[in-house]
């Protein structure tokens, strides 16, 4: 029996749309799941794709590799040229030991900076409208968690992007990068800001309308930056 072997370009044409057949890829072998009930459309759990490799996807899933086994093989996966990155031999022993350092770091990390930038501009909120010092307080220790966690998550996040994009121009990667840079720097500032003028936000006039105002910009920032990474962790179903 001759196999069929798929190229990548190929592969992604069974994508499960316009009634063409579902394909995916496991360690290199080709299964038609087109008979699965969860993967109408070439969509399953609303982020896995068909007509890739979900060999690493699978070892995070509820389920073990052996759900294949009841769809039918159609081909296997021609070799291609690798793109050339060289992988330092330690990392490449970590990820084979340890699968989920290959996507879980960024994942893990990204939170801490969103929650507490949001809890930031909350608390400062919550102290221009009652006065209630204790707030402010809690805003610049929330504010001073936000400096410390969201260098690790952009350093997380350039490192899943070199390694499972292969550091290639992505939008919705682009933009994250440049609005963390921007919101970084907007942290920054607004810290040393408030450890040099404890009392910024006590008479709500110049200075202190501009401090409230670089607080409050920190939301949108924040929002556009998780509603891009929601994206590529869960991509949003065409119509």
């Amino acid at each position: 029996m001759i196999i069929k072997e798929f190229t990548s370009e190929e592969l992604a044409q069974y994508n499960g749309e316009n009634g063409k057949p579902v394909y995916i890829v496991h360690r290199g072998r080709v299964f038609d799941v087109s008979k699965s009930e969860h993967w109408k459309g070439g969509l399953h759990m609303r982020r896995h794709h068909a007509g890739k490799d979900l060999t690493t996807d699978l070892k995070a899933a509820p389920h073990g590799e052996e759900v294949l086994e009841r769809y039918p093989q159609v081909g296997v996966v021609k070799k291609e040229a690798e793109p050339k990155r060289r992988v330092p031999e330690v990392l490449a022993w970590l990820l084979m030991k340890f699968p989920m350092l290959r996507r879980h770091p960024h994942p893990m990390t990204v939170h801490f900076p969103i929650v507490f930038t949001f809890a930031a501009t909350m608390f400062n909120i919550l102290y221009v409208a009652t006065g209630i010092k204790a707030f402010e307080i809690t805003a610049l220790h929330c504010l001073g968690a936000a400096v410390v966690f969201t260098p690790v998550a952009i350093v997380t996040g350039l490192y899943t992007w070199w390694l499972n994009y292969l550091a290639r121009p992505v939008k919705a990667v682009a933009v994250k990068q440049r609005l963390s840079i921007t919101l970084f720097a907007l942290q920054v500032i607004l810290f040393v800001w408030r450890i040099k003028a404890p009392h910024v936000l006590d008479s709500f006039h110049g200075w202190s309308v501009i401090y409230f105002v670089l607080v409050l910009s920190m939301l949108p920032v924040v929002i556009v930056i998780g509603w891009f990474g929601a994206k590529l962790t869960f991509p949003i179903e065409k119509e």
